[in-house]
């Protein structure tokens, strides 16, 4: 039921403190079971090539990976945090526990001051919701930019419905520090002061559209390209452009945010509660418009498509979700409550019936065990030999310092494993051993196996299917190791004797 908005108390640092501790304790404990895992897809693509550059050579612009728009500051982040506490994958892991516990604490706070008409205790529930989300689950130890994202944009807002604004405008200086595309939250937040008749104030949300304009001109010096590279650009500015795209990516986000994962319980609650006025009043606001642009942004925005991106606005929807839900009399509230917490858990383990980012629940952690097997078998068994892969594995396998293998391999970079790719492979001069794997989940039953669809998949995205198994078997080559998780699979080829 709605009440009148209490008024704000005093919170005593300690308190602050004592959630603070308590939030860590949960994420550490919870997460405890994969702190040693080696680094994951982009973590080793991206993110931790570029920290390692500033830990060793203090260059802020990457020379060991392909630099590109993202702003250094999560990556001096966890240079800063190795030099404290060792540079390692455990370090890493713990660095980004500990920004994952903030931000939760953010979001608790977000929503106490967003349902500050809502009786009963509903922040908690938010956060529950939020910790067993898969989703944030899965990115709160992994070394990449959306959850430090999620965590600045929590603050931002958090500071800018109580008027803090000079505090909101830094918050949102340290987003775009964090990742340019924050740069909508200042935007969205002058616009609304100049609407309110505030110039004063909104001049303040200049401030990170100069210090993101100062990373660019300083990537721009480094690299000749305002963006880092051309190629980044391209695909990440121009190839989501197109109508078809948008449209495909805009549906799937909605889809994420407002149905997967028993997400829908709360979209039910939600349309129910508008009729109320639950979500009545500036604070809700600012809220969903939030929201919305960042969704309609990151769908126009971003070739990969990936789920994580959605993560900074993720406890803006989980939050009106738990005060939706206080509309519903008798035990409805507390069925709907642990239905939606049964499907948010159920979702770290379950994967869905169609092709999605590993990364987007556990299944991330099943594709680096069975990258870190096969890494150690073809090192012990294969050492000095030239593996062809793709990647991200030619990279476990060139890098020690990614935690896969004890020293460099000589790898032969496939750019997928496609039939023309595995054939055009020239025997023994190219390599001696064919690493193959699972890239992304494909069970047996997929609407993505319609024809139509792949055919729609090739037109409009270039697609072209990995070989299965079986058609790798029709290969002249020896199949000499297998191992499997959850769906998920790795084999080794000998291409001796060709």
């Amino acid at each position: 039921m709605i009440a009148a908005p209490a008024p704000r108390r005093r919170i005593r640092p300690d308190t602050y403190l004592f959630f603070l501790a308590l939030f860590a304790i949960v994420l550490f404990l919870s997460h405890a079971p994969w702190l040693r895992l080696p680094y994951y897809w982009d973590e080793l693509g991206q993110f931790v090539p570029a920290a390692l550059d500033i830990f060793h050579d203090g260059a802020w612009i990457p020379h060991s990976t392909v630099p590109n728009v993202h702003p250094p500051a999560v990556m001096a982040y966890l240079a800063a945090f190795w030099t404290v506490a060792g540079c390692s994958p455990l370090s890493t892991r713990v660095a980004m526990l500990l920004v994952a516990s903030i931000a939760v604490l953010v979001a608790f706070l977000l929503a106490i001051e967003l349902c500050r008409n809502v009786r009963g205790a509903p922040a908690f529930m938010a956060v529950l919701l939020l910790c067993a989300s898969p989703l944030f689950f899965a990115q709160a130890m992994l070394a990449q930019l959306d959850m430090p994202a999620m965590l600045c944009t929590c603050l931002a807002l958090l500071l800018f419905v109580q008027n803090k604004i000079r505090l909101a405008a830094l918050a949102c200086t340290a987003l775009v520090l964090v990742k340019e595309t924050g740069l909508l939250v200042p935007l969205l937040f002058g616009a609304w002061l100049l609407y309110e008749k505030r110039r004063r104030d909104a001049a303040w949300f200049l401030l990170p559209g100069a210090a993101l304009a100062c990373w660019l001109m300083f990537l721009a010096r480094g690299t000749g390209h305002v963006f880092g590279n051309a190629e980044f650009t391209r695909y990440n500015l121009y190839y989501p452009l197109h109508p078809v795209r948008f449209a495909f990516a805009l549906g799937r986000r909605l889809y994420y945010l407002f149905f997967q994962d028993f997400h829908w319980v709360g979209t039910v609650a939600i349309l129910l509660a508008c009729r109320r006025g639950v979500f009545a009043g500036r604070a809700w606001r600012i809220a969903w418009l939030t929201v919305g642009i960042h969704v309609l942004f990151l769908s126009a925005v971003g070739g990969a498509m990936l789920e994580r991106y959605l993560l900074p606005v993720l406890p803006i929807v989980y939050i009106p979700m738990v005060a939706a839900m206080s509309v519903y009399k008798g035990p409805l509230k507390l069925v709907c409550q642990v239905a939606l917490l049964a499907g948010l858990i159920v979702g770290n383990f379950w994967n869905p019936p169609y092709p999605f980012p590993f990364e987007n629940n556990l299944a991330f952690t099943d594709f680096v065990v069975l990258q870190q097997t096969a890494a150690e078998f073809v090192a012990r068994n294969y050492a000095g030999q030239r593996i062809a892969t793709v990647w991200p594995l030619t990279s476990a396998l060139s890098r020690p310092e990614f935690g896969y293998v004890r020293r460099a391999m000589p790898v032969y970079s496939l750019p997928d494993f496609t039939a023309h790719s595995v054939d055009s492979l020239d025997w023994p001069h190219d390599a001696r051993v064919l690493v193959f794997f699972s890239r992304t989940w494909n069970p047996e039953w997929s609407w993505t196996s319609i024809g139509l669809v792949r055919r729609i998949w090739r037109y409009f995205y270039d697609y072209e299917p990995d070989l299965t198994i079986t058609e790798m078997r029709r290969r002249p080559l020896l199949p000499v190791a297998r191992w499997h998780r959850h769906g998920q699979w790795i084999e080794v080829y000998s291409g001796a004797g060709l």
